[in-house]
C-alpha cells in the first residue's frame, strides 16, 4: 500500500539516535508546548499543541519565551488540546477531589487564539469528544485514578480521529509515557501499544530509522 503522508506527533521525551533527519523528512510534524523535543529530534513544526489550562498555559502566554520559540515562530497551526467546556465541567469534581489543583480548569484557549490570529497561524480546537473518547478507551486498560489523560494521548486520538488521511502513516517519537503523577501514563503506553498491535500507529525506533535509510 502507498503510504499518502507521514504524521509524526513528536513529544518531548528521548528520541532514538539519527532521529532527527527521518522526523524532518515527514510530512507533517506535531509537537507539544515549548517545543523542548526540537534538536535531537529535528527542527520541522508545523503544528504546535498546547495545554491550554492551568499553569502550562499561563507560563506559555506569560513572560517567558514561547512566542519567540524559534518552533513556534515556524508553526503554521496553533492547537489547544484542552476543550473548555470539558474543563468547566470537570472543575467542581477537581474542587472536590484535588484542591491543590485548583487552577487546573483555568481556561486560556482566548490567549492562544489571539496570538494565532495576530500572527496569521490557523487555530484549532481539540473538541470535547475526542477527551471522552479518549476516558472511554482507558477503561479497558485500567487507568487507575487519574485526573486528564496527558496532552499527547489526547492529540494521537485526535489525529486518528479526523486528520488521518485513509493511505498515513501517524508515527510517535519521544513518547516515554512518563511525567506528571496524575496523567495515567502505564495505560496509556498499554493503549499505545494496543493501536501499534492494530497498524494504527508506528513508534519511531531504529528499525523504522534503518528502514528509513534504506529508502523503505
Amino acid at each position: 500500500m502507498t503510504v499518502s503522508r507521514t504524521i509524526m506527533i513528536v513529544g518531548n521525551g528521548p528520541v532514538p539516535e539519527d532521529a532527527a533527519p527521518v522526523i524532518d523528512a515527514a510530512d507533517l510534524v506535531i509537537r507539544f508546548n515549548d517545543c523542548r523535543s526540537c534538536g535531537a529530534a529535528g527542527e520541522k513544526t508545523e503544528i504546535v499543541a498546547v495545554c491550554n489550562t492551568g499553569r502550562p498555559a499561563l507560563a506559555m502566554l506569560g513572560g517567558g519565551g514561547w512566542k519567540s520559540n524559534a518552533a513556534v515562530r515556524q508553526a503554521r497551526e496553533i492547537w489547544c488540546v484542552r476543550a473548555a467546556e470539558k474543563f468547566r465541567e470537570l472543575r467542581p469534581e477537581m474542587e472536590k477531589r484535588h484542591p491543590d489543583l485548583d487552577d487546573l480548569c483555568d481556561d486560556y484557549t482566548e490567549g492562544f487564539r489571539t496570538f494565532a490570529k495576530a500572527t496569521g497561524r490557523a487555530f484549532h480546537t481539540v473538541p470535547a469528544s475526542t477527551h471522552e473518547s479518549v476516558d472511554a478507551e482507558l477503561k479497558n486498560v485500567d487507568p487507575g485514578d487519574y485526573v486528564v489523560p496527558s496532552s499527547g494521548l489526547i492529540v494521537v486520538a485526535e489525529v486518528l480521529s479526523h486528520w488521518r488521511r485513509p493511505r498515513d502513516r501517524v508515527v510517535l517519537a519521544g513518547f516515554g509515557h512518563a511525567g506528571w503523577a496524575w496523567h495515567p501514563f502505564a495505560a496509556e503506553r498499554r493503549y499505545v501499544d494496543a493501536l501499534i498491535s492494530n497498524g494504527r500507529l508506528m513508534r519511531l525506533d531504529q528499525n523504522y530509522i534503518s528502514a528509513f535509510a534504506q529508502g523503505a
